[in-house]
């Protein structure tokens, strides 16, 4: 029988770790925008090497399983580098690289959709390749890729829960120390489920609101 009792009696255990889930998704989603708009650009760019530098960024985080790359950046990264990484810089990381790949794709493939005659207009109006992107090219993009930019940073959540293999005291971590000492892994555990169902469950809605409405 189920006894939620040791849930309320360690609530407050459960709810830091949603906080430090939620942080570190809001940071590692905010870095791997920033990183996959860089690689998406490169990609587009008219440089060979330029290019081939995006793809291969691109390919190399998307082929390697989150949770691979994330024990490699803790425990390999030190090693080869010779450098002193903390858990959270390790967990940071390997979420940003890894979701940043995807972001790039979604930014190259909402860049292409453009009409190309967008950017020749903006060309012969005399714009510079920076003018063009801001004020012709990433505004109408920007429609057509918050669907799936919100989608991938519903993801970015529930990749978070990786963290707690190298330590870091997110949600699931906070779980498995509660199970550890209460043995009640299954009360512990439908609690986690109960609160992600929470979280992503309005977080899928809304994304699915913006497909929706999204350009067709």
């Amino acid at each position: 029988m189920f006894d939620w009792s040791v849930i309320e009696q360690n609530s407050h255990l459960l709810l830091m770790g949603l906080w430090i889930t939620i942080k570190y998704t809001v940071i590692t989603s905010a870095l791997g925008l920033a990183i996959g708009l860089i690689v998406a650009l490169m990609q587009l760019t008219s440089a060979r090497v330029t290019v081939l530098v995006g793809r291969l960024f691109v390919e190399f985080f998307r082929n390697i399983p989150l949770l691979v790359w994330l024990l490699w950046a803790y425990y390999a990264l030190p090693i080869f580098m010779g450098i002193n990484i903390s858990k959270e810089s390790a967990g940071i990381l390997a979420l940003s690289l890894y979701g940043a790949a995807y972001f790039a794709e979604i930014f190259r493939a909402g860049i292409q959709s453009i009409d190309p005659g967008q950017s020749d207009a903006a060309v012969a109006l005399g714009m510079s390749y920076r003018q063009k992107l801001t004020r012709i090219i990433l505004p109408q993009a920007l429609r057509r890729m918050i669907p799936p930019l919100a989608g991938q940073m519903i993801i970015q959540l529930k990749n978070t829960t990786l963290l707690s293999v190298i330590t870091v005291p997110d949600l699931l971590y906070q779980a498995d120390y509660i199970a550890s000492f209460t043995y009640r892994p299954l009360e512990t555990y439908t609690a986690v489920a109960v609160i992600f169902l929470i979280v992503l469950v309005p977080l899928t809605y809304i994304a699915r609101r913006l497909e929706d409405k999204g350009p067709r």
